[in-house]
């Protein structure tokens, strides 16, 4: 059985899917959605306007009329990767849109291909729809094609990524990604929660709340109060774990109201886990990044946290390899990773973004040195990982089920597990019975280096 891989990439979505079927005659569009969870709503809301409107979603180019690329522009190797996915659109299909994050350089992109239909940036939702329209004209059938009231999902039924924001106001010098999106635009906290009722009236039975800053949600529009409903993480966070689903927050900065999150998870109100992108430990290295430098009180912050909610997991992602990070700043890293014992880790080797402004800082660390220190860095994550797993051997905890295969072998995922980017919890016996999206308990009789193995519970 395969596991959890420790170098899984931190800002990949789960891949799309797709099951409609069309009928006769209705105009089709391929939909590729590269990169972050972020993205991965984007592409859902073009769909949902696109099957409004008549088509159809097709899972593979030779069945598409014309197939929408939503690139990432994250990192150098991620604007590859989009390049590729273009050129292969365009071979496979040859009628080819693109938006998304790397879309914010429409010149770069024809460069390289020029045959391209069109071009939008993030978030573009109706240069996107105008861009269909001119390639494939819709043709609705108002007797057919109805909408699902929780529109296109590319991700299991079971659970949804809910977007509360867009933007950043954060100016990381290794980062393009404001440029990209521009800066916060939060949601009106009614229109987030009326979404979110939606979905779970749907069958979601997990809520995965995501944007570029979530602690800073509300900050642009006053934190306003509409509907009953504030504009703030808090408030949020507490109305949405109303609604009965599991809500697991990702992308959480470590402000001092963060800690106000944590006794709604010591209620069990939301999930006890927070994704924060700590990015490094050293004072220095974090200045050069142009981020918060205060490793020392985000670790009293944690001890914090872990005194009011002591079975909280923490994930977060880091770089290794920053300009100018010396040996001294990366040991300072793998011993504050010791002190700090994060549940889930991530790491990047350093890369050069076009635009960004870390491209012109002094003293570029060589690759080889990138990959040896990465490779140091993920060895204690792994044994910091394994140790705290086998820890849970002989506890019994709660699972929502994601995939059975056909030898009835259950994936499963616990509460300190995101889909995708954590670990799994698999049953291999006695699952007869069980659907995928159902909550079980689940005893732990075996943990790996970032996965568990477990039987039923029957109690």
């Amino acid at each position: 059985m395969s596991q959890n891989p420790p170098n899984l990439r931190p800002d990949l979505a789960p891949k799309p899917r797709f099951s409609e079927p069309k009928r006769d005659g209705q105009p089709t569009i391929g939909m590729v959605s590269l990169g972050c969870p972020k993205a991965l709503v984007d592409s859902e809301r073009i769909l949902t306007r696109l099957r409004a409107e008549g088509y159809a979603i097709s899972p593979d180019y030779s069945g598409a009329d014309a197939v929408i690329v939503n690139t990432c522009g994250f990192l150098d190797s991620a604007k590859a990767e989009s390049l590729d996915a273009i050129g292969e659109a365009l071979v496979e299909n040859g009628k080819v849109i693109v938006t998304g994050c790397l879309g914010a350089e429409p010149d770069y992109i024809r460069e390289h291909h020029p045959n391209i239909l069109a071009v939008t940036g993030p978030h573009q939702y109706e240069q996107v729809l105008d861009a269909v329209h001119g390639a494939v004209p819709p043709s609705p059938d108002p007797f057919i094609d109805l909408l699902p009231a929780s529109g296109v999902k590319l991700t299991p039924r079971h659970y949804s990524y809910l977007k509360i924001s867009e933007g950043c106001n954060h100016k990381c010098k290794f980062c393009i990604i404001p440029d990209m999106r521009g800066k916060l635009a939060s949601r009106p906290a009614h229109a987030v929660i009326r979404e979110a009722e939606k979905l779970v009236e749907a069958g979601v039975k997990e809520l995965l709340v995501i944007s570029q800053d979530t602690s800073a949600y509300g900050v642009d529009i006053k934190h306003a109060t509409e509907r009953d409903h504030r504009a703030h993480i808090t408030d949020l966070a507490r109305d949405l774990g109303s609604l009965g689903a599991w809500v697991r927050l990702h992308y959480v900065y470590p402000y001092p109201h963060v800690r106000d999150l944590i006794p709604l998870m010591a209620d069990r109100l939301i999930l006890p886990y927070l994704d924060i992108p700590f990015q490094h430990a050293h004072p220095d290295t974090l200045k050069r990044m142009a981020r918060p430098a205060a490793a020392a009180k985000t670790l009293d912050e944690i001890a914090a946290w872990r005194s009011v909610c002591p079975d909280i997991t923490l994930r977060s992602t880091f770089i290794v390899g920053y300009p100018g990070e010396t040996e001294a700043e990366f040991q300072t890293l793998l011993d504050w990773l010791d002190e700090a014992q994060l549940d889930r880790v991530g790491c990047f080797q350093y890369e050069n973004v076009d635009g960004a402004r870390s491209n012109d800082l002094p003293d570029h660390v060589p690759d080889e040195v990138k990959q040896d220190r990465w490779d140091r860095f993920m060895e204690k994550a792994q044994a910091i990982s394994e140790a705290k797993l086998q820890a849970k051997v002989g506890k019994t905890l709660e699972a929502i089920v994601d995939d059975i295969d056909e030898d009835g072998i259950a994936t499963c995922r616990t509460w300190a597990d995101a889909p995708e980017i954590d670990g799994n919890l698999f049953i291999d016996e006695g699952t007869e019975g069980l659907s995928v999206g159902d909550i079980v308990t689940v005893e732990v009789d075996e943990a790996g280096e970032y996965d568990l193995w477990g039987v039923l519970n029957s109690k």
